[in-house]
């Protein structure tokens, strides 16, 4: 199987989690690492819709950048 942005998340062989400091309505993103160590996200209210796919190094840019303040005006 192919796993690139958009495959329908209820495709991929994942075990789905979520933060514990989540919306207790379900209104979160949930993460899965993939086989080959890339990490699948997806919207919890949706979970057979599209996954989006990143890499490790993606993820750690994207968190360093939360953590810098960088997404703070949003």
């Amino acid at each position: 199987m192919q796993v690139k942005n958009g495959i329908p998340a209820g495709e991929l062989e994942a075990r789905w989690r979520k933060s514990t400091a989540s919306n207790p309505n379900g209104s979160c993103v949930e993460v899965a690492e993939l086989p080959g160590g890339t990490i699948a996200m997806r919207n919890s209210r949706f979970p057979a819709g599209p996954a989006l796919i990143y890499t490790r190094t993606d993820i750690a840019a994207f968190l360093a950048a939360l953590k810098n303040g960088e997404f703070d005006d949003l």
